[in-house]
């Protein structure tokens, strides 16, 4: 025999509002006695001020209306319970705006990205098949127990060396639009983000080649080995080459702009029983602005240093040469280190990112 509707409305009644949300999806019986006005009313007033003020059309006075027996009698059933549910909605909205809202002058992202990007629920962010990880995924470096494998954007798998077994996993998210892909996307279906809408500028005939700034970050996890801002970067038009815009960042010949990185390079990682550093590894985090400061390329991605065959050229440092290099489909990034037995520290002497035509096209509207 089936409990009376009345039974079930007193057990209801003790719910909170994520319960009675859990119980309406049972059947069509359940929805009906979970959306009762009578208890959302309840739910909404213990949250929020029990009175509200309705604004005239014509006049500047309001009148307050109490939420009592007319508030549940003149309305639909299950009007609280929306009510309720937009309310939250827009507190969230609220609070989340207000996070980001501050604006940091050198990444022009927000400041407090990490405290406004708490999901409540689960997001597809990014989707990857590790079936073949040892052709698909790019090796970036090993140390004694495993080796490391590199999948876009962003995955770094560990596998043991004698088993051939993921030993863990780590994923590094550029924070650009990732609060917006972590909250309005379903479990399912990733957001997707609205394409740029290019400003013409018939004036400037070196347009979208100018006044590019960049946010770099090198670390190993817990370590910051570089953090940095380089401003005022240009491409004269004779330097566009094989579909890439060339921005020097740091130039061999000016080595006044040559910088050290701090500390031993090397990408920790951790188990519940192991723990290691691959040395010559790294994270580097980009973000690119264009010339009104609005983020125009980035990405966050593990890399590795490789030992460069050629000798150094340099009269000032004497030592073996690294380089880095990193490629999508936006652009790449080259980096060229000395190793200073000396001092024990790395320094880069060359640093130029590649900016596909393409992508320089598309969003400013030009044509190069």
């Amino acid at each position: 025999m089936s409990m009376p509707s009345e039974m079930l409305m007193k057990i209801f009644s003790y719910l909170d509002a994520v319960s009675l949300l859990c119980v309406g999806c049972v059947n069509k019986h359940f929805y009906h006695l979970a959306s009762d006005n009578g208890i959302w009313l309840k739910i909404y007033s213990s949250c929020f001020h029990p009175k509200r003020t309705i604004w005239k059309m014509k006049s500047e006075q309001t009148e307050t209306v109490s939420l009592g027996s007319a508030a549940l009698h003149d309305r639909k059933p299950g009007y609280w319970k929306k009510e309720y549910i937009f309310k939250q909605i827009a507190a969230v909205k609220t609070r989340v705006m207000r996070l980001v809202k501050p604006i940091d002058p050198y990444t022009g992202l927000p400041c407090k990205n990490k405290e406004a990007m708490k999901p409540r629920r689960r997001s597809l962010i990014a989707e990857y098949h590790l079936a073949n990880l040892t052709e698909s995924g790019v090796a970036v470096g090993a140390d004694k127990l495993v080796q490391l494998f590199s999948l876009n954007p962003g995955l770094l798998v560990g596998l043991w060396k004698e088993k051939n077994e993921i030993a863990f996993v780590m994923v590094s998210l550029h924070y650009h639009q990732l609060l917006e892909r972590s909250t309005l996307g379903s479990a399912t279906v990733q957001y997707a983000l609205p394409p740029n809408k290019p400003v013409l500028d018939d004036v400037d005939p070196e347009y979208g080649l100018h006044d590019y700034s960049l946010h770099l970050d090198m670390h190993g996890g817990s370590c910051t080995y570089l953090c940095g801002t380089f401003k005022s970067l240009f491409c004269r038009k004779g330097d566009i080459e094989n579909g890439y815009l060339r921005l020097t960042v740091v130039s061999l010949k000016d080595n006044t702009k040559h910088l050290p990185l701090i500390g031993t390079v090397g990408l920790s990682w951790e188990t519940d029983v192991f723990k290691g550093n691959v040395k010559g590894c790294y994270v580097m985090d980009v973000t690119l602005l264009d010339e009104t400061g609005k983020p125009f390329w980035c990405f966050s991605a593990p890399v590795s240093m490789e030992l460069s065959s050629k000798a150094s050229s340099l009269y000032d440092y004497m030592g073996h040469i690294y380089t880095t290099d990193y490629v999508d489909s936006e652009g790449k990034v080259c980096v060229e280190m000395v190793w200073l037995e000396e001092t024990k520290e790395y320094l880069i002497v060359n640093l130029v990112l590649y900016i596909s035509t393409k992508k320089v096209n598309n969003w400013y509207g030009t044509n190069y």
